[in-house]
């Protein structure tokens, strides 16, 4: 089921008066659809890691027209069967090469599949995902969050959330992860939407 936004912030906002003050600065939230297959999520994550959006976008296209013209994302068996030349001659690092491979080899090998990663629990998603070389924690959160949609997935390590946080709540530094916790214990069970208010609070002028 899709997130009911206007019921996550009504829950927010009666749970948490910093977060009351968010949902009245910020307003209504809208949530862009999840991309059509998943292996085609995971591959633009890995692609667009330490990359600007417009050059990782031009070298996103590049490695999908390696596959034919638009349209249809080539099958997991065919970007692990492309050579790392290939890739390279598409503006892929040597580290994306061997993280797509290695992404790759776990669809062909059946260790993740589309219907799995619909399906299993967020922290079996995160297991899953990062035996994949070149995937962490916070990149399996982010597809959890932007791709799945799930509704309380709380990234303690993310620098927007834990800046966000620091200055809503009136921290002295960044917070440590224990703290993100138990500021984000009130959001339960829908600390995606909450992290939705704090990132769009870093582009929002807010009250004093």
């Amino acid at each position: 089921m899709p997130i009911d936004l206007a019921a996550a912030a009504a829950h927010l906002a009666a749970a948490d008066p910093v977060m009351a003050g968010l949902v009245r600065a910020v307003g209504p939230l809208d949530l862009r659809p999840p991309r059509p297959g998943h292996f085609e999520a995971l591959c633009r994550s890995i692609v667009y890691q330490q990359l600007s959006g417009r050059a990782a976008g031009a070298i996103f296209e590049r490695f999908r027209a390696l596959y034919g013209p638009a349209g249809a994302f080539p099958e997991p068996a065919a970007v692990l069967a492309t050579p790392p030349e290939t890739l390279r001659a598409a503006g892929l690092s040597r580290q994306k090469i061997a993280s797509l491979h290695s992404l790759a080899a776990h669809f062909v090998a059946g260790d993740l599949d589309e219907r799995g990663l619909e399906h299993w629990p967020d922290e079996e998603v995160i297991a899953h995902l990062v035996r994949v070389r070149g995937i962490g924690r916070w990149t399996a959160e982010m597809f959890l969050i932007f791709q799945l949609q799930r509704p309380d997935v709380l990234p303690v390590d993310d620098l927007g959330i834990n800046r966000a946080i620091m200055r809503r709540y009136g921290l002295p530094a960044m917070p440590k992860p224990e703290q993100v916790r138990a500021i984000g214990a009130p959001w339960r069970p829908h600390a995606t939407v909450a992290c939705l208010y704090l990132w769009r609070s870093e582009d929002t002028a807010l009250p004093a």
